[in-house]
């Protein structure tokens, strides 16, 4: 088949579609991958060993200055819906006509469509062409079920969908209506079940040891597994400095931020000092991934050493735990790892995914960046206990036996053949 997806978002959201996009050629396919990131060109750099035609749409979507003060804005907003609104409207509206555009392209030359559930443009490109659609969720959260809402409530949940439902319809759909509108097409349904969620196939791209799948799930739901692959051209290695590092004294705390790392000196340095106060309360050795510490005033030293970047596959599995913003792929890389978590959730999203570590006995409380203290931080790190590590091991070891890509194929396999009968 010629099969065409489509990403949109930072590294976590990019490298789960380059994993199942490189499955999908292997498998034989013909597979042409459209990106488009928000905060970097870098994938403008990045070629397939197996011949996925990449291309980069409208990226980056925002410079330097301006995610730094969308991600500011985003951790004073106490109301999610709010908080997505305004990261649609100005991480995703700008470069919303070329992914249009680029969706309608894909749709004509594809028997199949496959896009990230935040992809509207595509899902609709997708309908109006009559091609069948999968959706990918890169987090669970966001599927109605009677017995569970990130909410965590042990009750109301029937309620409490119906409402978020609601909710999320009358804030999201005009955006996708919009494009349907031009098209001649009358407007979503529900926005959640329609658009989010595909009728045809929904892959939830999480581990089954973190996910439970819900007795109330409809079948074309389903969960494959962790999308991920072996380390990225881009990602790097391990520096010289970093394996003396780790050979000098015992398994350090990694803490990183992701995408969510400010670049701007002043918030970089108010980033640094959380972390650094952090790790010498804690008591602990610390690897710090920051953009430019010397820039900062920030020295390595024997407890501390601060990175660019170190590719989570590598690093991670060397480290005691990693304290992290509790995003999709970090959270999921640090689990696989077998290493505890310590979640500085920026976002409402994050703190689900801080939550379900919780629920796992792999994580302690959340803290919120908005008003987490380097004291409340290195507490954190100090009640980690060697069961969670027993019990992070053992996930892990569950976790490797998994393989998410292959599922992945698996499920589309079988849905396109139901598609043909």
């Amino acid at each position: 088949m010629k099969i065409g997806l489509q990403t949109w978002g930072s590294h976590g959201d990019i490298r789960p579609f380059i994993a199942l996009a490189e499955g999908l050629q292997s498998a034989g396919h013909d597979i042409t991958l459209l990106i488009t990131c928000v905060d970097s060109a870098v994938y403008e750099s990045v070629t397939s060993a197996t011949g996925v035609k990449i291309r980069v749409i409208a990226s980056p979507v925002n410079t330097q200055a301006e995610a730094e003060q969308i991600g500011f804005e985003a951790l004073m907003m106490r109301n999610p819906l709010k908080q997505m609104k305004m990261i649609i409207d100005r991480c995703f509206m700008p470069s919303e006509e070329a992914m249009f555009a680029a969706a309608m392209a894909l749709a004509a030359e594809s028997d199949l469509l496959i896009g990230h559930y935040f992809m509207y443009p595509l899902q609709v490109a997708a309908e109006h062409a009559g091609k069948p659609y999968a959706s990918v969720l890169l987090s669970h959260a966001a599927i109605p079920s009677a017995y569970s809402h990130p909410l965590g409530l042990p009750f109301g949940q029937r309620f409490l969908w119906w409402l978020s439902k609601w909710a999320l319809h009358k804030t999201m759909s005009p955006y996708a209506d919009r494009l349907r509108t031009r098209l001649g097409m009358a407007p979503s349904r529900d926005f959640v079940t329609s658009v989010w969620l595909s009728p045809w196939l929904t892959l939830v791209a999480v581990s089954p040891q973190i996910c439970q799948r819900q007795p109330d799930w409809s079948s074309s739901l389903q969960v494959c597994g962790f999308l991920d692959m072996p380390n990225m051209q881009l990602e790097g290695r391990l520096t010289e400095e970093v394996e003396a590092f780790l050979a000098a004294g015992e398994a350090p705390v990694y803490m990183t931020f992701g995408s969510w790392t400010p670049r701007e000196i002043g918030n970089q340095s108010e980033n640094l000092k959380l972390f650094t106060e952090a790790a010498k309360l804690s008591g602990r050795r610390a690897i710090i991934q920051t953009h430019d510490s010397a820039a900062c005033g920030f020295h390595s030293n024997d407890q501390i050493l601060y990175v660019t970047a170190s590719p989570h596959h590598l690093i991670f599995p060397r480290c005691a735990a990693v304290v992290h913003h509790g995003g999709a792929g970090t959270t999921q890389s640090a689990t696989l790892a077998g290493r505890p978590s310590v979640i500085v959730a920026h976002i409402s999203e994050q703190e689900h995914w801080g939550k379900e570590l919780q629920r796992l006995g792999i994580a302690g409380k959340i803290t919120k960046r908005s008003t987490v203290t380097p004291k409340q931080l290195a507490a954190r790190i100090q009640a980690l206990r060697p069961e969670m590590q027993t019990r992070a091991a053992a996930i892990a070891r569950a976790m490797a036996q998994e393989n998410g890509v292959a599922t992945a194929l698996r499920l589309i396999h079988e849905s396109a053949q139901r598609e043909v009968k």
